[in-house]
């Protein structure tokens, strides 16, 4: 089967093409919007002979480029997001690229008359937290995002990006496979989640405290995703991804300063950031926008409210970690020192 990841030259676009070539899977089409990025990919098919890895240039702009990166594929693996950005360009790269993709999805399915499967990489940004208590198990159950426009661009986009694959696969009988990451770090990736707290002014404001984060270290991220998308039991299905073993925003933010650098740290507790970001909300709404809202007390709830998240459910496929989150940690952090920022 030939299996189209679109992103694949993404920070977890290029280890999910590794994983599905150490699962044995042997033709695989790699969408690259940027060519420059092929070499990594490269490295990798290098390492499995036995396999076709073809490096893809398409746009998900350009319908006639998805249909051509869609000819004779069995299942595609949709990584492709964007990560920031306007607002308008958010919604164009996450909502309105994915749905030219599910289009030439529908497409292919009509010419070929062959089923194709549909692998989504969303996001927990799309879960809805805020109405569940402080410490409550965030699983595959917990309700959607119910009020995205008023948390984050990307929560916007993803949670309307899962919605439209959910509309596509009821409306055109897609077989879909949904799979929500957590924090998903690694070589290569960002120093901190927000989750951790924000950095103002050259000092890092410690927001997360004793919250778990749900960590996902990015081989073990792409291995879950490979293991739902190639197990025939999870068609229609939603998992859950994070790591073993998690640990509090405290202790990251500890062994980060132990293992990379020092970084001038004030710890905010979670009612005064409350406090502070209802300030905000009501002196944003009686100056008419003359200060922005970046934070108000639904975003606080919804990013440090503090849960507990679960990974039973992808477990039940068989997968589990390949990298434990000590030794994940101790690789992420040995290639942030050797950045040198």
């Amino acid at each position: 089967m030939k299996i189209l990841v679109t992103g694949a030259g993404g920070f977890l676009g290029k280890w999910i093409v590794e994983r599905l070539l150490a699962h044995g899977e042997t033709d695989v089409r790699a969408m690259l919007r940027d060519t420059s990025k092929g070499a990594a990919l490269e490295a990798i098919a290098a390492r499995y002979p036995q396999a076709r890895v073809e490096l893809f240039p398409a746009n998900l702009k350009s319908a006639v480029e998805i249909a051509a990166a869609l000819e004779g594929v069995g299942m595609v693996i949709h990584a492709a997001a964007a990560m920031k950005g306007s607002a308008a360009e958010m919604f164009l790269d996450s909502v309105v690229a994915s749905r030219n993709l599910l289009d030439g999805v529908v497409n292919e399915q009509k010419r070929s008359g062959a089923k194709i499967r549909v692998v989504l990489v969303s996001s927990f940004g799309a879960v809805g937290v805020v109405d569940l208590p402080r410490g409550a198990m965030v699983d595959e159950s917990a309700p959607m995002e119910r009020r995205p426009a008023e948390r984050d661009l990307y929560s916007y986009a993803k949670l309307r990006q899962e919605q439209m694959f959910r509309e596509y696969s009821q409306e055109h009988g897609l077989e879909l496979v949904v799979l929500r990451p957590g924090v998903v770090y690694g070589p290569g990736g960002g120093h901190f989640s927000s989750r951790v707290g924000l950095n103002m002014f050259g000092i890092f404001m410690h927001l997360g405290g004793n919250n778990l984060l749900p960590l996902t270290y990015v081989e073990n991220c792409a291995d879950g995703i490979v293991t739902a998308a190639l197990a025939p039991e999870a068609a229609g299905q939603l998992y859950h991804v994070v790591d073993d073993d998690l640990v509090t925003s405290r202790e990251y933010l500890r062994a980060y300063k132990s293992a990379v650098k020092r970084v001038r740290s004030v710890r905010i507790p979670f009612w005064l950031l409350l406090w502070g970001a209802g300030w905000v909300e009501r002196y944003s709404a009686s100056s008419k926008g003359q200060l922005p809202a970046i934070l108000t007390p639904y975003k606080v709830k919804a990013m440090w409210g503090g849960n507990r998240f679960s990974n039973a459910k992808l477990r039940g496929l068989g997968w589990k970690p390949v990298v434990s989150t000590r030794e994940g940690m101790k690789r992420a952090f040995a290639a942030f020192k050797a950045e040198g920022k």
